[in-house]
């Protein structure tokens, strides 16, 4: 690095800068570098009463004359100011009091922490910092420097004002919202150029802040309607089942992922633990437990999911309250301080939060994963089939490879809620559920193999499939006979093709294979239908600006298979949507209205507030 630093040009034509202390003879030619105030005081023949009380900048320092050592005439100083990095670097002593106060200085050198652009200062300010500290006193002047790419637009060009593409600060501060902005540049990996404008930060928003936000909007709504208050804002959970520990789990996972990435000043590893955090959250844990926040009634597993939601969101304030500060702030004022007048004022004055690891149950986090893996799976195999997730489903079979772990009963009854089925089965063989076809790579195999590629196709088909593929996952290769000769195959070489069996809709994946039965029974068909009513009329209570709990009388017109399925599920679709009434007949000219087609059949629908005598 020294060697590749090559001279620098230390000088500058400017008025304000440091002064170069270089006083030059315009008779002789000779110069002198004079050290310090003290040397230029009593080498000071005129001038120095302009110079003394001021800092070593122009135009006082040009006040002050020297004699020439050489001829005796009177010397200036040089007119040249220093390179701005000359007094960047010596800030380490210049102002910490370096020269009057050595026990003050030793209180704050070397700083913890600096921080700029690596293109641009590896050889302005690092490398002053670096080179003035060396001389000065042989140590490194700071432990910690992080250097990070370069901010371009969106374009990928640098921004000029003059290709419309610059982004003036206050600008974006205020239409993308400053937390929004401190994320983007938390979660950029920061050896990588930063594309910086509008689309990106909706991106951030989109991804990370909007579903936190919806979370802790989801918690107060209901909180609220159920008038739930925490015992203390700090309250442990006592969670019981299965969902309420796994998120307990994960929190304390993050907690310690974070903090470590602090410590170590990596706020771009910090994200890569939050933002899948975030994602459990919202798209587990929330979405599985809605039903616990919805009951009428509040019995214990509706209290403890209450506690252990607050205790997540409250967590995660304080956990990323240097992150998104403002966000934070809004949260915590509202989950915290409008309960507890006592705590802390602000959640900037909170203590960090300690991770507490007994509650991170390891078997738990894989077991939890396995279910997710499963339910991914099973979406996976519904859309293959086009068979809406509103739609009921008899079975979901699961095939587990030996490595793959287990699920036990509340796991899997998660599992069987999350795909809509009626009742989820294990198999002991994935052939259970598929068939398979092993193909060669002709790209690879027919050069190789030449004349004798038909014989090795033969060979292949006529291998048992299944134990065929549980090599091939293994990483194990396949040994044909072909022509009375032994070879080998690697798994890269062979295709394998995966049908499902009849009636089955299937998806695998790493040792999991899930498999759906897509033949509907009419009764089956007929609750599909019931849950399409019921989203219909969710959407228009939205449309008619109804609260969550708000009651509602429901005026329905239905026809054929459609009305049949609305009459047999009455009573389930009335308490789904809060309905005190429901009753066919046209829809009364007071009402909320709509009129939709629900799988070919028409549905008009009409719902209004339902007063309390109703």
């Amino acid at each position: 690095w020294l060697r590749n630093m090559h001279d620098w040009m230390i000088s500058k034509k400017r008025y304000w800068g440091l002064a170069l202390p270089i006083w030059e003879c315009k008779e002789c030619g000779h110069f002198e570098v004079i050290g310090d105030e003290e040397e230029l005081r009593k080498r000071a023949v005129a001038g120095w009463e302009s110079f003394e009380g001021h800092t070593p900048h122009r135009p006082w320092v040009d006040a002050v004359r020297i004699t020439c050592p050489n001829c005796g005439a009177e010397v200036s100083r040089i007119p040249d100011v220093g390179n701005p990095w000359l007094d960047a670097g010596i800030v380490s002593f210049s102002t910490l009091q370096y020269r009057t106060n050595r026990d003050y200085w030793r209180q704050w050198y070397p700083a913890d922490f600096i921080t700029e652009s690596f293109p641009g200062q590896f050889r302005n300010w690092f490398y002053s910092l670096l080179a003035m500290a060396t001389v000065l006193e042989n140590s490194p002047p700071f432990k910690t420097c992080f250097g990070y790419a370069t901010l371009l637009a969106e374009d990928g060009r640098e921004m000029h004002k003059s290709w419309g593409n610059a982004i003036e600060f206050n600008e974006a501060a205020d239409r993308m919202g400053v937390d929004v902005m401190r994320w983007l540049y938390c979660r950029q990996k920061p050896e990588k150029d930063l594309l910086f404008g509008y689309g990106k930060a909706d991106e951030v928003r989109r991804q990370f802040l909007l579903p936190l936000w919806n979370a802790y909007v989801f918690f107060v709504t209901y909180a609220n309607i159920d008038r739930w208050t925490p015992a203390t804002s700090n309250q442990q959970p006592p969670a019981t089942n299965q969902i309420d520990r796994w998120i307990l789990a994960r929190l304390n996972q993050i907690i310690a992922q974070v903090t470590d990435r602090l410590d170590d000043y990596d706020a771009y590893g910090a994200t890569l633990a939050v933002e899948p955090f975030v994602d459990d959250l919202t798209n587990w844990y929330i979405r599985r437990s809605r039903r616990r926040f919805w009951k009428g009634e509040q019995d214990a597993d509706k209290r403890t999911a209450y506690a252990t939601l607050y205790h997540v969101l409250t967590t995660l304030c304080r956990l990323l309250a240097p992150f998104i500060p403002f966000v934070t702030e809004a949260m915590y004022q509202n989950l915290v301080r409008s309960v507890d007048p006592d705590a802390p004022e602000s959640v900037h004055h909170t203590d960090w939060p300690e991770p507490d690891p007994s509650l991170v149950d390891e078997v738990l986090l894989a077991r939890m994963a396995l279910a997710r893996q499963v339910s991914a799976l099973g979406h996976s195999a519904r859309n293959s089939a086009g068979v809406k997730l509103r739609q009921p489903l008899a079975r979901a079979l699961v095939h587990l490879e030996p490595d793959a772990g287990e699920l036990d009963g509340e796991l899997v009854a998660l599992v069987r809620e999350e795909l809509n089925v009626k009742e989820v089965a294990f198999v002991e063989e994935a052939a259970d559920l598929v068939t398979y076809r092993l193909l060669p790579d002709n790209k690879v195999l027919g050069p190789r193999f030449g004349r004798r590629f038909p014989a090795v196709r033969a060979a292949l088909a006529a291998l048992d499939p299944m134990q065929a593929v549980r090599r091939l996952r293994a990483g194990l290769p396949l040994h044909l006979e072909v022509e009375g000769e032994e070879v080998e195959l690697a798994p890269e070489e062979v295709l394998v093709q995966e049908e499902p069996r009849e009636g089955l809709a299937v998806a695998s994946e790493k040792g999991v294979t899930v498999a759906v039965e897509t033949t509907l029974t009419p009764e089956l068909r007929a609750e599909g239908l019931a849950r399409e009513v019921i989203r219909r009329v969710q959407n228009l209570r939205k449309e008619a600006g109804l609260e969550l709990d708000d009651r509602i009388v429901v005026r329905y017109q239905a026809e054929g298979e459609l009305a049949e399925a609305v009459e047999a599920w009455r009573e389930h679709i009335a308490a789904e949507t809060l309905a005190v009434e429901w009753t066919a007949g046209e829809p009364e000219p007071d009402m909320q209205a709509g009129e939709f087609r629900v799988d070919g059949h028409r549905l008009q629908v009409g719902l209004r507030r339902a007063v309390k005598h109703e």
